[in-house]
């Protein structure tokens, strides 16, 4: 007969869990691996440090804990294969976010939770401006910034709504022109999306000028004064 649990000391630490988990998933799920592997996935990327959090494949089949865990929730499979099986399907459920690269002749699967620190990481690897270079490093590969990027380091917080607004953005305007405008919005104090869309839109009715050559003194004046001026930091 299995010992009882000790139950949970008031020092132990505290893993935070989205709301999401207990909304929707925990009734979504129907597969005990894949609940296992969520909720071990929530709890180790919190256990990561600096930017770039994130599971590595190899990573996860060389966790103990984890792979005894799902080694008794099916225990027709190798734990191996039930690893692959949880992970198909919470990618496919959204939960995670899975990345394929390759780096000196070795594939390597990375996964990060679909929330808005994971969007960026996986639109960063993907992209190719960073990769893991090895067990607990990472490579930063000399690459421009992403207007995502851009975005969080001079304008604001990259919200959910902010991260859709740039994608319509980016449908329908060249990635130069966003960039501009974000750097329009930085020079003349007005860090907000709504302020950069109507550069944008402004744009591309009126045209652009030679801002290089100061030829933009009057456009500042309007953007300072009437409808802008709202966007404006005084």
């Amino acid at each position: 007969m299995t010992e009882p649990s000790a139950g949970f000391m008031i020092r132990d630490e505290v893993v935070a869990l989205p709301a999401a988990l207990f909304e929707s998933l925990l009734l979504e799920i129907d597969d005990l691996a894949e609940l296992k592997l969520t909720l071990f996935s929530l709890s180790a990327i919190q256990q990561k440090e600096g930017r770039y959090r994130y599971l590595r494949h190899d990573e996860l089949l060389a966790n103990k804990q984890l792979m005894l865990s799902l080694d008794s929730a099916d225990n027709a499979r190798s734990a191996s294969k039930t690893l692959d099986g949880a992970l198909e399907r919470a990618v496919r459920r959204g939960t995670l976010l899975e990345a394929v690269i390759h780096r000196q002749g070795v594939q390597r699967r990375i996964y990060v939770l679909n929330d808005v620190d994971g969007q960026r990481i996986h639109r960063q690897l993907v992209a190719g401006e960073w990769i893991p270079a090895g067990e607990g490093e990472i490579e930063i590969l000399p690459a421009r910034p992403t207007l995502y990027g851009l975005y969080e380091d001079n304008i604001g917080v990259l919200t959910p709504m902010i991260v859709d607004a740039i994608r319509e953005a980016e449908a329908e305007f060249s990635n130069d022109w966003i960039e501009d405008a974000m750097r329009y919005a930085v020079e003349r104090n007005a860090r907000n999306w709504r302020y950069i869309r109507k550069v944008l839109d402004s744009w591309r009715q009126e045209g652009r000028r030679d801002e290089k050559a100061g030829q933009d003194l009057e456009r500042h004046k309007q953007y300072t004064a009437g409808e802008w001026k709202d966007f404006i930091k005084s």
